[in-house]
């Protein structure tokens, strides 16, 4: 059993006009949504063994935002291959892991990344598929098991789609939290 986590780099910010896409910061609220699926993943203990990320500035900064939360020292590859990759893309390179490792998270863009999570996952839970199909938002994460030994062995439909939280969703919840004092876990 093999576990890919899909995280899409949290909302970016379109104010400096100027600055190359690659080059696209976090937007404050994009930074409030990492932090907050930084804790999520911490609470759930999602460690991944390895972590794959483009290099793009906003990907860079979602995934900082993790690694002050969860354990800073997994190792992590920046992969230009990665930044705007298609699902296929995503797909070959993901097959490349060591199978030393049973956990994997993979930080990058849409459209590859919802296109990777409907590629490998058919079925799970289907709630989680519900909200994969309205759209793989920004920040959001997607929780995969792969019933395969290698890795080289991913592919189209090998998986089950374990969770799917979105940052909306965990934000929502903290200010009813905040508001209310009771929890609410979408898992």
């Amino acid at each position: 059993m093999k576990t890919v986590y899909l995280l899409r780099h949290a909302k970016s910010s379109w104010t400096d006009e100027t600055l190359d896409d690659f080059d696209r910061p976090l937007a404050k609220r994009g930074r409030r949504a990492a932090e907050a699926m930084a804790h999520y993943v911490a609470k759930k203990a999602m460690t991944p063994q390895q972590i794959l990320c483009s290099p793009a500035k906003r990907t860079r900064q979602t995934l900082e935002c993790l690694q002050e939360i969860i354990d800073a020292s997994v190792p992590t590859r920046f992969e230009k291959q990665i930044y705007m990759a298609s699902a296929a893309t995503l797909l070959r390179r993901l097959r490349r892991v060591s199978d030393d490792l049973d956990s994997v998270m993979l930080v990058g863009h849409n459209p590859g990344l919802e296109q990777l999570a409907g590629m490998l996952a058919h079925g799970g839970d289907l709630a989680a598929h519900r909200l994969v199909a309205n759209g793989f938002t920004a920040g959001a994460l997607a929780v995969i098991e792969a019933d395969v030994e290698h890795w080289a062995e991913l592919r189209q439909g090998c998986g089950r789609l374990k969770a799917f939280i979105r940052p909306k969703d965990l934000l929502r919840d903290a200010g009813a939290l905040h508001d209310e004092g009771r929890p609410h876990d979408p898992l």
